[in-house]
């Protein structure tokens, strides 16, 4: 018995340094929500009236990090179909589970975030469990600061999607749907 605990306990040990020297984007695993999904939501703007907008997110696995490209399509009273797409590529950090935006390259074609004292966004993304958040910041000329934050959580068939904007702090708009797994 002394000698089976002694083989478990010894298990246990490797098990744990075989994890510390993973890199950190490995124990994050990305590739839980890795896929293509879509779905729509209903916006309700200031006056009452609604909106309905389609959203798709194709989130792809790279060798270090992972791509999230997002769309919104509004449908027009005219009919005409309005998309605005936005494609970010996430590489790990120095911190378990959370990545920075390689979103230009400098002087030296390495993959580095955006200015916000420029008027840019600073996009970093994490992976808490089940979800996968994205958040934007972003200054605005007079120093007013507005935070976007995207929570994708794994659900069956897909993902839900949770969305926040709050300016200096205050909410602005909220909204909730589910995005199937195309």
């Amino acid at each position: 018995m002394r000698n089976f605990t002694f083989t478990l306990s010894f298990a246990a040990v490797l098990a744990a340094a075989a994890l510390l020297l993973l890199p950190h984007w490995a124990r994050a695993d990305i590739s839980r929500f890795a896929g293509e999904y879509a779905g729509s939501v209903e916006i309700v703007k200031e006056d009452g009236d609604t909106d309905p907008r389609d959203m798709s997110v194709v989130i792809r696995e790279l060798k270090k990090g992972f791509t999230i490209k997002w769309t919104s399509t509004t449908e027009k009273d005219d009919g005409r179909r309005k998309s605005k797409t936005y494609e970010i590529e996430f590489l790990p950090s120095a911190r378990d589970g959370v990545f920075s935006a390689a979103m230009t390259r400098n002087v030296f074609g390495h993959s580095v975030p955006l200015d916000p004292m420029k008027g840019e966004p600073f996009v970093w993304g994490r992976i808490t469990d089940d979800t996968l958040t994205v958040f934007s910041l972003y200054i605005h000329p007079n120093g007013d600061y507005e935070m976007q934050q995207y929570d994708r959580t794994l659900a069956e068939g897909g993902l839900d999607l949770d969305y926040t904007s709050r300016l200096n702090g205050e909410p602005r708009r909220q909204l909730s749907t589910f995005l199937s797994r195309q």
